[in-house]
């Protein structure tokens, strides 16, 4: 069973961030001048992750060159990589003594590969201080450019490799319209491909008018191309101009689906109203 849309229910509802901690990490941000997704997509686990310590670094800017109906990341003509982000996202994990990093980017088509060497550079330039570091990426579709793209990651792992299929193929159109399913999947094929003994993770979000036939199918494709990780989140809408939501999934129905998951062969699951790619991620399954 499902809410329709409209008033968030008892499940959704959560405080806002605050205290030491929390203030520590907006000021550190702020010093540094990184951009996050926690703010640039109105994340509602900002005042969880912030007050652990934790942020999801946001590199390459936070102009997108494409304009998803789910995403209220602003969009446009980015400007061309910062050589300076490397060392300000390595002070960053210095300054909040960080063990896992996750860091996603905007997607930028005008660049020849896809900002896969600025992902590169800034692991890079962490491990010169804290070589123990852990990562996460999450990176975009790499379109046009992915085989180049995986070669350049390739000097930087290990690390966990993420794209993020968002959700099911019939509702691209209005939700990922720069996006292609089967790119995507592509993608993490030749990730797995690459890399057999790297970790590879995908979210879908629920409650945009999905069937659970079709999320049941994305998960038999993901397994399809050796996806081992997966998240499973509710749908928010972040912005008043984005797509709104259809239905709230209650979390017993997200406990359903990762049992689904795991069934399926999954062996790291989050599935929860509130979950999203990076949330939690340090933790293992």
């Amino acid at each position: 069973m499902s809410e329709s849309k409209g008033r968030f229910p008892a499940w959704l509802k959560r405080r806002v961030g605050g205290g030491g901690v929390f203030t520590h990490t907006q000021k550190t941000l702020e010093r540094l001048g990184l951009e996050t997704i926690c703010t640039n997509a109105n994340c509602p686990n900002r005042g969880d992750c912030w007050s652990r310590g934790t942020a999801t670094v946001l590199i390459l800017g936070n102009i997108c060159t494409r304009n998803c109906g789910f995403c209220s990341v602003g969009h446009g003509k980015p400007l061309p990589p910062d050589p300076t982000e490397p060392a300000r996202v390595s002070a960053l994990a210095r300054q909040l003594q960080l063990k896992y990093l996750v860091i996603t980017s905007v997607d930028r088509d005008d660049l020849p590969d896809g900002g896969a060497a600025h992902f590169r550079d800034v692991i890079l330039f962490c491990r010169q201080e804290n070589p123990e570091m852990q990562f996460e990426l999450l990176v975009p579709d790499f379109r046009g450019c992915q085989n180049e793209a995986l070669e350049i990651l390739s000097d930087a792992r290990p690390f966990v490799f993420g794209h993020n299929l968002e959700t099911v193929p019939r509702l691209y159109p209005a939700a990922r319209p720069g996006g292609d399913y089967l790119r995507s999947l592509t993608l993490l094929q030749k990730a797995k491909d690459c890399w057999p003994d790297t970790p590879t993770k995908s979210s879908i979000m629920l409650g945009l008018g999905e069937t659970e036939e079709e999320v049941l199918q994305v998960l038999q494709d993901l397994r399809s191309v050796g996806c081992n990780r997966l998240a499973l989140g509710q749908y928010l809408k972040p912005d008043k101009n984005c797509l709104d939501v259809v239905e709230f999934i209650p979390p017993e129905k997200f406990d359903w689906w990762a049992d689904q998951a795991r069934r399926l062969g999954f062996d790291w699951v989050q599935s929860s109203p509130f979950t999203r790619s990076s949330y939690h991620a340090e933790r293992s399954f």
